[in-house]
């Protein structure tokens, strides 16, 4: 499947012959979505498939994780007693990686400091058989589109945009690394059957409006949540007329609607970008297996987006929201309307999403046509290359050099300033600022922990002509900009090569292929580690503990994983489970005086922080619950945010609605999560209330529990939660986690 694992072949005709199978029983036409997953059952022959309703047993070809979350997953494989992992899998070391000064100063200062979680990695990817790229090698979705992703396969990541790979035809799902542990160790992944999206394109591209415009408007068409239990498969004409790095744009941001994932048909744009990675070999092969690669004709889709390429216009999407969408010409009158900073402070390029060599291309092409007429950035100017492949080509290309001189600061081939990672220093926190960036999420407070700055999402090309502008209310395709001469000139349309004209280069060797045989590898935890902790199973299901919960916060709005754990400064307590939870809940907003990291203990009547007030309550065996609203859990797949709650003593998280891999999360944590049967039922739930969930002896598949709320003032009140447990889940709750399942089945 990749040069980089030698012996592990390419599963087409496997797929194929699964698929046959597959068609025969369900007689009708398939969608792409549905070919690649149904291909990749553990039993095509006799599995349920059901779209929306069935649980699918699947066998993904590959798992990649990236360091912030392959920590605990590999300390969760570890705890599972097995010897090597049993399919290709790879560790990528992005996250751990601060924007303080430039790529190799902030590269070397993280390579220090990060010494010990490297080290744990490296070595525990050579034990277990894992693949390590080392720091320095680029963001984990950009390797994995240039070494190892192809059209059909079926690949796992511990990252929320691992979808990124469907720019390569291929269903690249974010999980928790619980589930990459089920892989890694051989057990059947499950997965709802998810339901399937399509957005119909018509027209092509050109001008200012680029790839990004289209994930931007689809999200501003579904929202944060409208994708969630799909897959969003691309068809029409008008995929043709954008490139393989666009349309993993697209689909990396695809993460951002709540999607399983998103995924685009095989095409020639997806074989010249093969080709070019030095996978000609593949591309062959993919063009043979054409039929499994693209939609049959009258594929039934649940529900069909249109979008004419030709009449898009650029977009601007937030602040504080990535759906929140906006064209370029309205975003001056919203931002007047609502208060917000039209001076740009800070333009940020590059990250998974947008960080090809086309991206920079473009961008270097605007920055010419500036500096011609005497002009440089008025903002802060960053980038990111999303691989030490990308990064060599366009420094080789001159690229990096003309993004310099427009006062541009090149960062490490890393995560940087799209997940926090990034020690700003041109505006003190509390400081009312706009930032625009070609990132993919723009949460409050993700990119520089400031919760007044206002961060916005675009095209790179956008953020750049903003950052020569300064301003958030520039258009480039009506407004002027004035020259050093004094005279008004119009940018032109941007312009790049798809891909370089000399090739790529690939820079220096940053890959670690795992032994043969890992077994005389040490893998040392130390007891006084503060970066790495190992894991102590958790308690077994006690019906007793659910019975009184305290409500240890009542979430108001939006809650986020980044709301739930936060990243930035915390990344560095990955590995270590009780250092980590001293984040839990930190920007969560508490209904109870709308106030931040502030609750007040049921017990003793004081106010504290939440991680305080959690510790607290379990040192005194007080079982507690969390009530929450819509969506919760939007965001990465981080399953810290369902691991800290179980360590603090958590029992049940009660909301509106959950996004699809933090429900996931929390229930291989052995976690209740839960769902208002009425919706409104949120409102009669008040912060002295306790909570008692009922029946759980009888708890199955379909069957709703009972919830009593007993109020402070002795009245109690009962209503309906619904759950989406099956029978294999509900062994995970009893058991106390997946992990604890696991290791009893091995026991057996």
């Amino acid at each position: 499947m990749s040069h980089l694992d030698p012996g592990s072949e390419m599963p087409y005709d496997k797929l194929q012959a699964n698929l046959e199978l597959v068609k025969k029983r369900l007689n009708r036409p398939l969608t792409l979505s549905e070919k690649v997953l149904y291909s990749h059952l553990d039993d095509p022959a006799n599995q349920d498939i059901v779209r929306g309703e069935s649980y699918l047993k699947l066998r993904p070809d590959r798992v990649a994780m990236q360091d912030a979350t392959a920590q605990m997953a590999m300390l969760q494989f570890i705890s599972s007693g097995l010897p090597r992992v049993a399919v290709p899998s790879t560790i990528h070391c992005d996250h751990l990686i601060q924007a303080q000064i430039d790529g190799p100063k902030d590269l070397k200062r993280a390579i220090d400091i990060n010494k010990e979680v490297y080290n744990f990695l490296a070595t525990a990817g050579a034990k277990y058989g894992v693949g390590f790229w080392k720091p320095g090698s680029g963001i984990i979705h950009q390797i994995i589109l240039e070494n190892y992703a192809f059209p059909g396969l079926l690949m796992i990541g511990t990252d929320s945009h691992t979808p990124n790979g469907g720019g390569l035809g291929g269903l690249c799902i974010g999980v928790g690394g619980a589930d990459a542990v089920d892989v890694m160790a051989d057990i059947p992944w499950e997965l709802k059957c998810p339901k399937v999206i399509g957005v119909k394109l018509t027209g092509e591209l050109s001008g200012w409006t680029s790839p990004k415009d289209i994930i931007l408007k689809v999200a501003g068409i579904l929202t944060v949540k409208g994708g969630t239990g799909a897959i969003v498969e691309y068809t029409g004409p008008g995929v043709d007329s954008i490139s393989c790095t666009g349309m993993a744009t697209i689909c990396n941001m695809g993460a951002e609607i709540g999607a399983t994932t998103s995924v685009f048909p095989f095409n020639s744009r997806m074989k010249d970008y093969l080709v070019a990675t030095n996978r000609k070999d593949i591309a062959e092969l993919a063009e043979k297996n054409a039929s499994m690669l693209t939609p049959d004709e009258d594929a039934p889709y649940d529900r069909v987006v249109e979008i004419n390429l030709s009449e898009l216009e650029p977009h601007i999407n937030g602040p504080f929201t990535p759906d929140l969408a906006h064209p370029v010409n309205k975003i001056g009158d919203a931002a007047r309307e609502k208060g917000w900073p039209l001076e740009v402070k800070a333009g940020l390029i590059g990250s998974c999403t947008n960080s090809s060599y086309e991206d920079m291309g473009r961008c270097a092409s605007i920055v010419k046509e500036a500096m011609k007429h005497g002009l440089k950035a008025k903002s802060l100017f960053h980038i990111t290359p999303g691989s030490e492949q990308i990064r060599a080509t366009i420094e080789r290309d001159d690229i990096a050099k003309t993004l310099r001189e427009f006062g541009g600061t090149v960062l490490a081939n890393a995560c940087g300033p799209c997940i926090g990672q990034w020690d700003r220093q041109d505006v003190k926190k509390g400081e009312k600022n706009t930032i625009v960036t070609s990132y993919n999420r723009n949460f409050i407070g993700r990119n520089d922990a400031n919760p007044a700055t206002h961060a916005f999402v675009t095209s790179p090309e956008l953020v750049t002509a903003m950052a020569l502008a300064g301003r958030l209310d520039f258009d480039p395709r009506s407004d002027s900009l004035v020259g050093s001469d004094g005279k008004e000139f119009k940018l032109s349309d941007p312009f790049a090569a798809e891909l370089p004209p000399r090739g790529f280069d690939p820079g220096e060797d940053t890959y670690q292929a795992p032994p043969s045989d890992g077994s005389s590898v040490s893998v040392d935890v130390s007891p006084e580690s503060q970066r790495l902790q190992l894991l102590s199973p958790f308690d077994k299901m006690n019906p007793k503990n659910l019975l009184d919960m305290t409500i240890l916060i009542k979430v108001k709005g939006k809650c986020t994983t980044d709301h739930i754990s936060a990243a930035g400064p915390w990344l560095k307590f990955r590995g270590h489970l009780d250092n980590i939870s001293n984040n839990l809940f930190l920007t969560a907003v508490n209904i109870e005086n709308e106030e931040m990291n502030n609750i007040q203990n049921k017990s003793t009547g004081e106010w504290g922080p939440v991680p305080a007030t959690a510790r607290a309550y379990k040192a005194q065996g007080i079982n507690w619950c969390v009530i929450g609203d819509d969506n919760y859990g939007e965001g990465s797949s981080r399953e810290h945010a369902a691991l800290e709650p179980r360590h603090l003593g958590g029992r049940a998280i009660i909301v509106k609605s959950f996004a699809r891999i933090h429900e996931t999360n929390l229930k291989k944590q052995g976690m209740l999560p839960l769902t208002f049967s009425n919706p409104s039922d949120y409102d009669k739930i008040q912060p002295n209330d306790k909570i008692s969930l009922l029946g759980i002896e009888n708890f199955a598949p379909g069957k709703p529990l009972q919830c009593r709320i007993t109020h402070s003032d002795g009245s109690t009140e009962t209503i309906e939660l619904k759950h989406t447990f099956n029978e294999q889940q509900i062994n995970w709750f009893k058991a106390g986690s997946a992990l604890n399942f696991m290791k009893e089945k091995a026991s057996k």
